[in-house]
């Protein structure tokens, strides 16, 4: 179970009628929609893995402070949201590092995975592997392993496996869920899929992935997703408003159902379920198997 912690005017679906010079100005519902997360996980009895965005770390620490002392494990999802390959090598290794250092101090432990803002690696920033593992990060989750007009990597492994970056360090990756139905990936991860497909239908699929409750996947939300009565932008273009507020009125239901019908743990937990990785190489162009 991982939860990717930015408020509602973070996501790239309204980039283009919400500048983040807006962002102090909106009203944030960040922290109410993660603290009810955070109960319904508790009655559970569900430990989750919270990729924080380090600029709401930065606002709302209490929060962070208290996801971790429930025993949820926390990772980086970057600082400001933006895209990987639209930022430079060198903007991105700032934030990576200031987010990390962010998320260090408030909760006093290391901070070991992280997840990129809309699975912004790709091939053309694979470079960010190696900047993640020069800063101390051990595992990554941002790679998915189907075709998108903003992310994936498709013909990338679907299983867990280890990549060894252009600088020699070996970094863990654990993918996004996808599942094959006669010979085509279905996007089975959370989000958007989880909302638009009808719940018997994705419920499937995430079974189908995980060979029917043999092996771990991974799902995920936002917590801008239960939220019904966040702000509504008409001036978006269709299709981001189609994305963005498709179903969040069924969407907290559903994931109560999701939690009867699915064991979940954190990513390490979930990670560490797996017999050993094949280590993969990276190239500028491509992953291929050593």
């Amino acid at each position: 179970m991982s939860i990717d912690v930015e408020d509602y005017f973070h996501v790239a679906a309204l980039s283009g009628v919400i500048s983040p010079d807006q962002w102090d100005s909106l009203p944030s519902r960040v922290e109410q929609n993660t603290e009810r997360l955070l109960s319904l996980f508790d009655r559970h009895g569900v430990k989750a893995t919270f990729f924080v965005l380090g600029w709401v770390a930065e606002r709302f620490p209490d929060l962070i402070r208290k996801l971790s002392d429930h025993g949820h494990e926390i990772a980086s999802h970057g600082y400001s949201h933006q895209l990987i390959y639209n930022q430079s090598p060198e903007v991105f290794r700032e934030e990576t590092l200031r987010s990390k250092g962010i998320l260090e101090d408030i909760t006093g432990n290391a901070v070991d995975g992280y997840r990129a803002a809309s699975y912004s690696i790709t091939r053309q920033s694979l470079w960010a592997l190696d900047i993640l593992s020069e800063a101390g990060f051990t595992w990554d989750s941002s790679i998915f392993p189907i075709r998108h007009d903003r992310y994936g990597i498709p013909d990338s492994p679907r299983a867990p496996y280890s990549i060894e970056t252009a600088n020699g360090n070996i970094i863990r990756e654990f993918p996004l869920t996808t599942a094959q139905i006669m010979g085509l990936s279905i996007p089975a991860a959370g989000g958007g899929y989880f909302r638009q497909f009808p719940y018997p239908v994705f419920r499937y699929l995430f079974r189908n992935a995980s060979g029917f409750g043999e092996r771990p996947q991974m799902f995920y939300l936002h917590p801008w997703e239960i939220d019904p009565d966040q702000p509504r932008y008409s001036n978006a273009s269709w299709f981001s408003r189609f994305r963005h507020y498709t179903n969040l009125d069924l969407c907290y239901g559903r994931l109560e159902r999701l939690l009867r019908d699915f064991r979940f743990g954190t990513v390490t937990q979930s990670y560490n379920a797996y017999e050993p990785d094949k280590t993969l190489l990276r190239s500028n162009e491509m992953i291929r198997v050593a």
